[in-house]
């Protein structure tokens, strides 16, 4: 899987949860903390060229994914497409 990219805050139980997923699956990923790093929702939707109401953000590549939820389903998916 290319490299993901998740912007988010350690205060924030979704990010984490994207981050600990990452780190059960052996993926590689860059984490972006949005509030060390200084950014505002107009910075990472400057980013990933849409829209930003709620962190995380994650892309896989340059595919934006979306949120923990999507980003859950995306890893399943590709998990099951391998296995099949």
């Amino acid at each position: 899987m290319e490299q993901i990219t998740i912007y988010g805050r350690t205060s924030c139980g979704f990010c984490v949860r994207a981050k600990s997923l990452c780190e059960a699956k052996g993926l590689s990923y860059k984490w972006v903390d949005v509030m060390a790093e200084g950014l505002s929702k107009a910075d990472i939707a400057d980013r990933i060229g849409r829209p930003v109401h709620t962190v995380p953000q994650i892309l896989v590549g340059d595919q934006y994914i979306g949120g923990c939820d999507e980003f859950f389903a995306f890893v399943r998916e590709r998990e099951a497409a391998t296995v099949g």
